[in-house]
């Protein structure tokens, strides 16, 4: 006669999460008609085409940012793909690079150069030369010994653009760049990189 009914609090924890799943509930069919109408209406005028085309750009870039960081392959660019550029990447990352002291070095030159002492002056004109050098020089330590690895672990792949694409990394500070670094300076790379 009576239909027995579960409280709110005892259906929330009776209804198992799946660990994967989207984290919202899958919208009713008048829901769900709703939003493709919303997302096929006509714009009446030129202004309202150009704030939808903005947003869906917008909405695009933003999912390519949060899979490039995440480390999703199939979000990468296509200079990005591919298991030698993914070598390449870890190659620049867990390496010590001088170019990460770069602009602390630039700025304490420039800093050395305004204070109008000339012994100063001098040192910073040192200091701005030495790291131009520093800079230069570990940019050929880099191709040389990265081009001698990628030749032993990939002995039939194409080199090509390959010392480009790593001089480019490693110009980059780490935290900028995109891919996010998946190593830390100093760690050891997988021999394998066939995943």
């Amino acid at each position: 006669m009576f239909k027995r009914t579960k409280s709110p609090a005892v259906e929330e924890q009776s209804a198992p999460t799946k660990p994967g799943g989207k984290g919202r509930p899958t919208p009713t069919r008048k829901e769900a008609e709703a939003a493709a109408k919303a997302r096929a209406r006509v714009p009446r005028d030129k202004r309202e085409l150009q704030r939808q085309q903005r947003e869906l750009r917008s909405e695009s870039s933003r999912k390519i940012r949060q899979g490039m960081k995440a480390g999703d392959e199939k979000y990468f660019l296509p200079r990005d793909k591919g298991r030698v550029r993914r070598f390449i990447r870890d190659y620049v990352d867990a390496r010590f690079s001088i170019v990460e002291m770069v602009i602390p070095l630039m700025i304490a030159g420039l800093v050395l150069g305004y204070t109008g002492q000339s012994a100063l002056v001098q040192a910073s004109s040192i200091v701005l030369l030495a790291t131009v050098l520093f800079v230069i020089t570990d940019m050929f330590v880099l191709r040389f010994r990265l081009r001698r690895e990628l030749r032993r672990r990939f002995p039939d792949e194409s080199l090509k653009g390959t010392t480009y694409y790593a001089l480019t990394r490693s110009m980059q500070m780490k935290f900028m760049r995109l891919p996010k670094a998946r190593v830390k300076i100093g760690q050891a790379l997988p021999e394998d990189y066939d995943r």
